[in-house]
């Protein structure tokens, strides 16, 4: 991966189909985030996501969310993500996803992903896997991703997926508090922890977590930059413009769209480059590996 030849490192892309067309989530969750989102039903390969992205000369991490055990629904293969990235070195990272509920198993299991296929971090869903980060479902997969030293990246705040559905699909948003996190960056103080999207209705929480635990960042993604709180641009232009990092949540939203609605923020010149590339790159440890 050629870094300086990079714009920007969009840290939140989500494979949503395999070589088979099987789809991560089944297909009443895929229609609601889809409407929630007003986006595109296509759902894009992995190939056609790296060709999209090499051709705006941007990087992106990708991954799937394994949610077999709450819905039954069976998981895109982490393997196949990997190798698939592992063709488009110059443009993918990719991060595994295990369902926590997988124990033991699912920790033997990132261990190979690890050492055999390349996998750079970890993403998790809670609201969408049914466990709370703070209550020891995840202890076994984030012991090995402190242990490799790679990030681990929580969805946090209201989701998209269950939007509108009866009961909302049985999702509980609570489940994606940040505050959540405080406990697991106590717990695991040499973990990186990202924590996904503005954090809807907990935004303030993010921010404090973010700004006391020195293992914890945020990604920017889900939510175009024009709608962005008041205080997360705040503290992004100040106190936390060293763990920022941005995300698009494609295929839901677009980094074009994304990115053209990043320009018209009030954002000292100094702190674009950190957000858009430089801040990833060292909590991704890229400079290692180019």
């Amino acid at each position: 991966m050629d870094i300086e030849q990079l714009e920007a490192i969009d840290v939140h892309v989500h494979v949503e189909i395999d070589t088979h067309g099987h789809l991560s989530l089944p297909d009443e969750f895929v229609e609601a985030a889809s409407e929630h989102f007003g986006a595109d039903a296509k759902r894009p390969t992995l190939d056609e996501i790296a060709e999209y992205y090499r051709q705006r000369r941007l990087a992106a991490v990708v991954f799937s969310v394994d949610i077999e055990y709450f819905s039954g629904h069976p998981a895109l293969s982490n393997e196949e993500i990997a190798e698939g990235a592992a063709k488009h070195p110059d443009v993918l990272i990719p991060f595994a996803s295990i369902d926590p509920h997988k124990g033991r198993v699912g920790a033997r299991r990132l261990r190979r992903l690890v050492e055999d296929h390349g996998v750079r971090g970890l993403k998790f869903h809670p609201s969408i896997q049914d466990f709370a980060p703070n209550d020891g479902t995840a202890d076994a997969l984030l012991e090995v991703a402190q242990e490799y030293g790679i990030p681990a990246l929580f969805h946090t705040g209201q989701t998209g997926i269950g939007a509108n559905m009866r009961g909302g699909g049985g999702i509980r948003l609570g489940l994606s508090n940040p505050i959540l996190l405080d406990d697991v960056a106590v717990k695991f103080p040499d973990l990186t922890i990202i924590m996904a999207h503005p954090s809807f209705p907990w935004q303030d929480e993010a921010l404090a977590v973010a700004t006391h635990k020195p293992n914890v960042y945020i990604d920017l993604s889900g939510w175009s930059p024009k709608y962005f709180p008041p205080q997360l641009v705040r503290y992004a232009n100040s106190l936390l413009q060293d763990k920022v990092l941005f995300g698009s949540d494609y295929p839901l939203i677009t980094p074009g769209r994304w990115l053209a609605d990043f320009e018209k923020l009030d954002m000292k010149p100094q702190v674009r480059p950190k957000i858009l590339k430089d801040n990833a790159v060292r909590v991704l440890k890229l400079e290692d590996k180019a």
